[in-house]
């Protein structure tokens, strides 16, 4: 699933070409992609509405519009944002299809081929009840800020996994396990270690490795790994995936110590990437 710096490049691929844009019509194939609402509610919502600006919070894209709503669009699994010129063949898979106003006349496309992702248009004074789950976020690290005193609060407050506190999206919003598992190896600290037992040196650590490997991944355009579907709007995939020293890289000898080989292991359904010397 794309993460925070993979949607924050998105957000900003539709800012520069986008943002301030009429939507003259609407197209909706799979009914599933709108779910929360329907075929017709996205069609409504979004025809002749302006996008005034193009936000992220998390894994979530919002884009307001000059009608009062806003429009929400959550890549998921294998979802995709793609702007093309009008006319141009569209992949499969393209589930939603926003025709925009000016020159040069394009298109924005949602294509997700497992329609795990979503589009929904709906009034932000009813969040809670819209949108429960992004009401109830965690802080963002980038759009939020986060200090290293509001990160050591975050953790000596709970006593979890470190690995399970970082990804839960009501505590710290959009790191997922890509990101988690390097800031992790950065800062030297093992996945399993009890958040509330974290000293405060290494509370230190990881809340700079947090924000490098967020901002270092931002500026490489996210990573596109082999079994991802992730490009940014222009169709070009992310770079940062080459500066992985842990995630994706079992039984290879660890970039860091040059000792000890990665080790992969699956925790909660997920794999957890790290390193047996360096975080020990």
């Amino acid at each position: 699933m794309p993460e925070l710096p993979e949607v924050e490049t998105v957000r900003r691929g539709l800012q520069a070409q986008v943002q301030g844009r009429r939507i003259t019509a609407v197209e909706v194939g799979r009914e599933r992609t709108v779910r929360r609402t329907s075929r017709q509610a996205l069609i409504d919502g979004l025809t002749g509405a302006t996008i005034t600006a193009v936000n992220r919070r998390g894994k979530y894209l919002l884009c307001p519009l000059d009608t009062g709503d806003e429009l929400m669009m959550h890549l998921r699994m294998s979802g995709r944002l793609l702007v093309a010129a009008a006319g141009t063949e569209r992949p499969p898979h393209t589930h939603v299809v926003m025709h925009l106003a000016g020159e040069p006349a394009q298109e924005l496309w949602f294509v997700d081929p497992r329609t795990f992702g979503e589009v929904v248009v709906f009034d932000p004074a009813n969040l809670a009840n819209e949108l429960p789950e992004l009401a109830k976020m965690g802080v963002d690290p980038i759009t939020d800020g986060l200090t290293r005193d509001q990160f050591a609060r975050l953790l000596r407050t709970r006593s979890r996994q470190i690995k399970a506190l970082l990804l839960d999206q009501h505590v710290v919003a959009g790191i997922g396990n890509i990101y988690c598992d390097e800031a992790l190896h950065l800062a030297g600290v093992r996945w399993d270690r009890p958040s509330d037992k974290v000293t405060p040196r290494e509370i230190t650590r990881l809340h700079a490795a947090i924000m490098q490997v967020l901002h270092d991944a931002i500026e490489a355009g996210g990573s596109t790994l082999a079994d991802t579907q992730y490009v940014g709007v222009d169709g070009e995939g992310g770079w940062f995936q080459l500066h992985h020293r842990v995630y994706d890289r079992a039984g290879q000898r660890c970039l860091t110590c040059n000792r000890a080989n990665i080790v992969k292991a699956a925790v909660a359904g997920r794999g957890t990437h790290w390193c047996p010397r360096c975080q020990r």
